[in-house]
């Protein structure tokens, strides 16, 4: 399994904690929310679509709205390989920061 970059790591976070309201628009609102950063939406996408080739996401076409033009959203969710793959980053970063003693205050 290939680590994941800081982008996939919270692009996979926000889906976990959006369950199944993650589209495009939440999942940018929810990474901005944690970062403090503005998402481009081309970077998201070019992410989510590496994510889904990686099979660590999975998409599905929800129903159309007369609000968006008849367009349906996106929505987005983690397969068992990125629940995995997510659970692996966060292992590795608790055992880098806790390999350093005092860093943080300790």
């Amino acid at each position: 399994m290939k680590e994941l970059t800081l982008l996939e790591q919270m692009i996979l976070a926000a889906v976990f904690a959006l369950k199944d309201g993650a589209y495009g628009v939440s999942i940018r609102k929810r990474v901005e929310k944690l970062t403090g950063k503005r998402l481009m939406y081309g970077t998201l996408y070019n992410a989510l679509d590496q994510l889904l080739r990686k099979g660590y996401v999975t998409k599905t076409k929800g129903t159309t709205s007369s609000t968006r033009g008849g367009r349906p959203r996106i929505y987005y969710a983690l397969t068992p390989s990125g629940k995995k793959a997510l659970r692996a980053s966060h292992n590795l970063q608790q055992s880098i920061w806790e390999s350093i003693p005092g860093f943080l205050g300790d």
